[in-house]
């Protein structure tokens, strides 16, 4: 057997494999004996099949099967050997005429896309901006007076005034409308119905029309659960309200039995600890989209400004025949056009992570898996001991698709990191909405 490269450029290339019949012959006698030891031909005992019956019908399929193993192997071992870097995998070329199976030698050649060399520079984005979100008092006050009213009590009215909550049946029979929700005279647009509502009480009826009634269509959608079909065929109609409950929110007092039950006891000892304790909260809550927004600006901005080739015309081969179904060359194109900006991409990271030695070790997954199980069981309300913890961590690490998408998780949080520390950033510390604005051109 022989195995040579030809370098048609820095991106293709061709890699000829030459097999001799006595490569394969000793494993194709082999299995055409084992076949004829089980043939089940009729007219002849299991056993006793003719070799030249055996050859005639099987021989051909057997020695592709055996070329085909070696070419398999001995490519995989030559990309190893050689340290080739290859985009997609190897694509067998084409031959007009058919293969002659009984050859002393018979050639096959495969096209290699190459991955191209190039440098990324860090020191570029430095026009990039990490933000970091920084929450305004209003929305800090608003975050207070949420969690007062999440843990006051209700106290039960007789008639809706401004900030009540009224609980009603909603229905309507033409439409099949019957639900329960709960809703403020401030979210109502109609003020006919404001009106009429604060002179009603418990287990009161009436009717209004749909149109109008709320503020908008999406309220609307939420209370009662409906899509844009219901919606647009309800609109026209009435809708009958059965006023079940109507409840006045008395927030809690800001004292130390309410700090207890929000935060480790006495950790908190003042309404101004409980401002900085919402603070920090909030900037943890905001910090995934800070970082969304930065690793999508470095993605963006490290595509733009690394410059290299791509073996584009053999990755559009690629495309073409390695899915299940070939596609067209128009089909293949269009894949492509849709990938590169992936492709790219995925290139730098790995330069990225190879220059800078940022692979993953097996430790470094368990405790990452850990940590993700311990916060995702506290959000439950669930107190995990080490033991548990471990348990679970080895059982997610054998199932292969799960260790896959930690092991990218962790590896995004490497690259975030390794930006964060070693690129020259713009930071830059905004307000909430600020920070909407700006990142995504929103008021």
């Amino acid at each position: 057997m022989e195995i040579s490269k030809t370098d048609l450029d820095a991106l293709n290339a061709i890699v000829k494999i030459t097999i001799d019949r006595s490569d394969y012959e000793k494993n194709v006698t082999a299995v055409l004996i084992d076949y004829k030891k089980n043939a089940n031909i009729p007219g002849f005992r299991k056993g006793h099949v003719p070799m030249g019956m055996i050859k005639k019908q099987y021989q051909k399929a057997v020695i592709a099967d055996e070329v085909n193993k070696l070419l398999r192997e001995n490519l995989e071992n030559f990309i190893k050997d050689k340290k080739l870097d290859l985009l997609g995998n190897p694509l067998p070329k084409l031959v007009e005429e058919e293969l002659d199976w009984n050859a002393e030698q018979i050639d096959f050649e495969f096209e290699l896309g190459l991955a191209p060399k190039f440098e990324v520079k860090i020191d570029q984005l430095k026009k990039v901006v990490q933000y970091e979100i920084d929450p305004e008092v209003k929305m800090i006050n608003e975050q207070m007076d949420y969690i007062r009213k999440q843990y006051g009590k209700l106290v039960s009215q007789t008639a809706p005034e401004k900030d009540f909550e009224i609980t009603a049946k909603f229905s309507n029979q033409e439409h099949k409308i019957e639900k329960i929700s709960t809703f403020k005279l401030d979210d109502l647009k109609s003020k006919k119905a404001i009106s009429c509502l604060k002179k009603e009480t418990i287990n009161s009826i009436v009717n209004f029309p749909v149109k109008g009634f709320y503020k908008d269509n999406d309220l609307l959608k939420r209370e009662l659960s409906l899509n844009d079909d219901q919606i647009n065929a309800l609109i026209s109609s009435n809708i009958s309200l059965e006023i079940k409950e109507i409840n006045e929110r008395i927030p809690a007092e800001l004292n130390q039995e309410l700090y207890d039950k929000l935060y480790a006891a006495g950790t908190v000892t003042s309404e101004k600890e409980l401002k900085e304790k919402i603070k920090e909260d909030l900037r943890k809550q905001f910090a995934p989209q800070a970082d969304q927004k930065l690793m999508g600006d470095i993605t963006e901005f490290l595509i733009k400004k690394t410059k290299f080739k791509l073996p584009s015309d053999f990755l559009k081969r690629w495309m073409q025949n390695s899915g299940k179904e070939k596609l067209t060359i128009e089909q293949a194109v269009e894949e492509y056009n849709k990938s590169e900006k992936g492709i790219r991409y995925q290139l730098i990271e790995g330069k990225i992570i190879s220059d800078n030695k940022l692979d993953i070790s097996f430790e470094e997954l368990k405790a990452f898996a850990g940590i993700m199980i311990e916060n995702q069981m506290r959000q439950y309300g669930q107190q995990p001991d080490q033991k548990q913890i471990d348990g679970i961590v080895s059982n997610l690490l054998a199932n292969q698709e799960e260790t896959r998408r930690i092991s990218e998780q962790l590896m995004s949080n490497k690259i975030l990191t390794f930006f964060k520390e070693n690129a020259p950033l713009k930071k830059k510390k905004v307000g909430f909405d600020t920070f909407v604005k700006e990142a995504y051109g929103k008021a």
